[in-house]
C-alpha cells in the first residue's frame, strides 16, 4: 500500500507539477492585493480538486457510456503523459505556460485567474485527468482506492502551499533550479508513462 501511495503520489505531483505553478500564478496575480491572492489560490484549487475527484470516482463509467476500453486508455494516456515529459524535457511546456500567461494578462477584463487558467487547465489539464483515471483503475478494492485519493489530496495540498508562497518560492529557487527540477521531473514522467503504455498493450494482448 505505502508503494501504491508513493507511485501515485509521485505520478500526480509530476504531470501537476505544484512547483511550477507557483511562479505562473504569481505572474498573473502580480499587482493584485495579498487578501484577494489568497482567494483566488483557495478556490483554484478547490475547483481543481473537485473535477479531478469526479474524474477519479465517474471516469471509468465515463468510458463504458463512450464505449472505450480501460486498456486502450490505458495505452492513449500513457502516449499523452510521455509527450507532455517529452515538453518538460525540453521546456516547451513551460514556454507554452508563459505564453498563456501573457495571453491572460494582457487582457484588462480578466481579473479573476482562479478557474482559467489556474484551475483549468494548469492544475486540472488533460494530464491529470488522465493520470488520476489511470491510477483508479489500477486501485483494487476500497482501502487501495482510498489511498490514490489520499496521494490526490497530498498533492493538491502541496499545489495550495505553492500559490500561496509563490513569490518566495520564485525568489528561493531562480530560474534555473527550476528548469533543473522540471527537466528531471520530466525523465521520471517519461518513464511512469512508458509504464501505462506497457501495461495498456500487456493487459490487451
Amino acid at each position: 500500500m505505502l508503494d501504491l501511495f508513493v507511485s501515485a503520489f509521485v505520478s500526480l505531483f509530476v504531470v501537476i507539477d505544484p512547483p511550477g505553478c507557483g511562479p505562473i500564478f504569481a505572474s498573473l496575480t502580480t499587482g493584485v492585493g495579498a487578501a484577494q491572492a489568497r482567494s483566488m489560490a483557495l478556490r483554484a484549487t478547490f475547483i481543481a480538486s473537485l473535477i479531478l475527484l469526479v474524474f477519479a470516482l465517474f471516469g471509468e463509467q465515463l468510458l463504458a457510456a463512450l464505449h472505450i476500453e480501460l486498456d486502450a486508455f490505458r495505452v492513449a494516456g500513457g502516449i499523452m503523459l510521455f509527450l507532455i515529459a517529452l515538453e518538460m524535457v525540453f521546456e516547451k511546456r513551460t514556454q507554452r505556460r508563459e505564453a498563456r500567461t501573457e495571453k491572460v494578462r494582457a487582457s484588462p477584463e480578466i481579473e479573476d485567474v482562479a478557474v482559467f487558467p489556474m484551475a483549468i487547465p494548469t492544475l486540472a489539464g488533460p494530464g491529470s485527468i488522465a493520470t488520476i483515471m489511470l491510477l483508479m483503475a489500477r486501485a483494487e478494492g476500497t482501502q487501495a482506492t482510498l489511498i490514490v485519493l489520499a496521494a490526490l489530496a497530498s498533492v493538491m495540498l502541496l499545489s495550495l502551499f505553492a500559490l500561496l508562497a509563490a513569490v518566495p518560492i520564485m525568489k528561493l529557487l531562480g530560474a534555473q533550479t527550476e528548469a533543473v527540477i522540471t527537466r528531471l521531473l520530466g525523465v521520471l514522467l517519461g518513464a511512469l508513462a512508458a509504464q501505462y503504455v506497457l501495461d495498456g498493450l500487456k493487459a490487451a494482448l
